[in-house]
């Protein structure tokens, strides 16, 4: 087995910070420069990486930088993926076909299957360690002075967004040949600690939890070790009974949904059930092109509208003051909700809009509510430009 996993420095002291890995470097002081949480600056990035900045008058307003766009999914599953395997496959065919040394990715912890543990790959057969999902905080970026230590010129990375705005920050500094990066999308982390608690009261049987996933058509899907599933609609998931501060302030203030600075992002929320891919550059085309055909390629759909939506989102995130935008409801009614949601609320591109404008409008108001002198810095562009569909601008404060 070639699979690295070094132990680190203790991370920095910071204010908002998911512990990309930056403060845990030899010089935690690269914070100041490549954290997302600061002042970020996307279209200098967007133009290194991708040649050109996103443009707001399509799909690239919600999305960012796209070459192309697909759902998809491996005509053979991989067992044990979240989905069917995408992401991991790529990262496999990186080191199969030579062209990158290592993948920096996330393993399940050794006496913890849902804490992430961060990990330099080098044998393509070892990708199969990484499938699945993590939940908690992982310094992933403190991986890139080991990797380089090691002789590792040409790595892939896996990250979500604020780790890879980290890793495009720094980047030319870093002394890597080449590096490719597959980003998920991501906007609510917790610890590993919140996560098992909210296992708990989904199930009087959290132990025997493997697999659990937000799916697009408005269930979240259980899978245990006994090979039974249940599906829970969004409506009847508990969390009115969590604590408010469940989901910390850095991920109630994302900036970055759909990881905007990857070469290509896999994820679920525009799939209607496959995967959603979005191509941003060459580099994530040739990435794609190695799966040659064990890959369905198929266009995107949309249907439904998302206004109404987002509104009630706002509405619910303004009446929380702080906490979670869920108010209770009758039990009857949310059963209700639960079935017709599916079939009359926004799906596909949809949906993926309607969730990116959601974020943008939480990124705003949680952080006028909590750190309102962080706004004019830490809030970028486009963020701005999707909030102020729905009156929310830089008059907030």
């Amino acid at each position: 087995m070639m699979i690295t996993t070094p132990d680190f420095a203790a991370p920095a002291a910071r204010g908002l910070c998911t512990d990309c890995g930056v403060s845990r470097m030899k010089d935690p002081t690269a914070c100041g420069k490549a954290c997302q949480f600061i002042k970020p600056d996307y279209p200098t990035l967007e133009s290194t990486v991708h040649g050109r900045i996103a443009v707001s008058k399509n799909d690239e307003r919600f999305f960012g930088v796209t070459l192309a766009m697909h759902r998809a999914v491996l005509k053979e599953p991989a067992e044990g993926a979240q989905w069917t395997g995408l992401t991991t496959r790529i990262a496999e065919r990186l080191l199969e076909t030579g062209a990158v040394d290592a993948v920096l990715t996330m393993i399940p912890d050794a006496t913890d299957r849902w804490r992430p543990r961060p990990a330099i790959i080098t044998d393509p057969s070892d990708m199969a360690q990484a499938r699945g999902m993590r939940m908690g905080y992982a310094p992933l970026l403190a991986l890139l002075e080991p990797a380089r230590a090691a002789g590792h010129k040409r790595i892939a990375v896996i990250g979500i967004p604020c780790q890879i705005y980290a890793l495009r920050a720094l980047e030319k500094q870093l002394g890597f040949d080449r590096i490719d990066v597959i980003g998920t999308p991501c906007s609510d982390n917790t610890t590993t600690e919140n996560f098992h608690h909210f296992l708990s009261l989904l199930t009087e049987e959290p132990e025997t939890v493997t697999y659990l996933e937000f799916r697009a058509d408005y269930h979240v899907e259980l899978r245990f070790q006994d090979g039974r599933k249940r599906l829970i609609p969004f409506l009847k998931l508990p969390i009115s009974d969590l604590p408010s501060d469940f989901f910390p302030l850095t991920c109630r203030t994302c900036v970055d949904y759909t990881n905007r600075l990857a070469d290509i992002t896999v994820g679920y929320m525009g799939g209607e059930g496959e995967q959603w891919v979005i191509v941003r550059n060459g580099r994530g085309q040739r990435m794609l092109e190695l799966l040659g055909d064990e890959v369905r390629l198929r266009a995107p759909g949309s249907r439904g509208k998302r206004t109404s939506a987002v509104k009630g989102f706002i509405e619910n995130t303004r009446l929380a003051a702080g906490g979670l935008p869920l108010r209770r409801m009758p039990q009857w009614l949310r059963g209700i909700m639960g079935w017709l949601m599916p079939r009359i609320g926004p799906r596909g591109l949809e949906f993926a809009r309607a969730r990116v404008e959601m974020k943008a409008a939480e990124t705003i108001l949680h952080l006028d509510r909590e750190e309102p002198a962080k706004m004019k810095n830490m809030v970028p562009e486009h963020v701005w430009d999707l909030g102020k569909t729905y009156g929310l601008d830089e008059r907030q404060s």
